[in-house]
């Protein structure tokens, strides 16, 4: 009888110091997960970051086919110009200029390219979106009130895969066509020998990580 209290107070003890140990392997997996996700975490967005600008063009890139519509989204002089250019070949039926200033009209279009005038008067519709999204928004409506099946994007190539994947979730039923405008930061000297042009490719894919992070979620909401 004298050695059953001797082992009934062993036994918490004991209990205590294997409670003890697993919150410590606990801790310590918690510790090596942590510093994993800190040491993968740059890792990937390296990875990541390689994969997108190997995505953006260098160079101009020929259209290899024509489109319903068109449409360029506004940032750049040289983005119209272009867009204009595409539609008077022929290449659309129509053009959008999204996220054109609220002033922007045909007058002062045809102004800056007499040569277009007659297209832009019968041929070019606006939108005043202020951001890439609202940009796809108003290209869907402007698409679905046409009919168009297929588009040609204009934009600047270091903005086209945020711009292709916000315009194909508006759009997921319309063919789509880039059209990338290089960017005079991306011509010539390659892009980690300039600081704007490395400031400008990372601010993007950052934008184009979290944009791909908002239309993953909102598919998984409407799904």
């Amino acid at each position: 009888m004298t050695g059953l209290p001797a082992d009934n107070a062993a036994m918490p003890a004991s209990a205590g110091r294997e409670r003890a140990g697993a919150w410590r392997r606990l801790w310590r997996r918690i510790g090596w997960m942590t510093t994993a996700i800190f040491v993968a975490t740059p890792c990937a967005l390296a990875v990541g970051f390689g994969w997108f600008v190997a995505r953006v063009p260098a160079d101009e890139i020929p259209l290899d086919r024509n489109a319903d519509g068109i449409v360029v989204l506004t940032g750049g002089a040289s983005r119209i110009n272009d867009a204009i250019d595409l539609l008077a070949a022929g290449r659309g039926q129509r053009l959008l200029i999204s996220g054109a200033n609220r002033t922007t009209n045909p007058i002062d279009i045809s102004r800056l390219n007499p040569e277009f005038a007659r297209w832009i008067r019968c041929c070019v519709d606006f939108d005043r979106s202020v951001n890439t999204r609202g940009n796809a928004i108003e290209t869907a409506r402007w698409a679905r009130s046409r009919g168009f099946h297929s588009l040609i994007v204009v934009t600047s190539s270091y903005h086209m895969p945020r711009a292709m994947a916000e315009i194909a979730h508006q759009l997921p039923e319309v063919a789509l066509v880039p059209f990338p405008v290089v960017s005079d930061r991306l011509r010539g000297d390659p892009w980690w020998a300039s600081g704007a042009a490395t400031r400008l490719l990372v601010s993007e894919y950052l934008k184009y990580l979290v944009t791909n992070v908002r239309l993953a979620f909102a598919s998984g909401q409407s799904a």
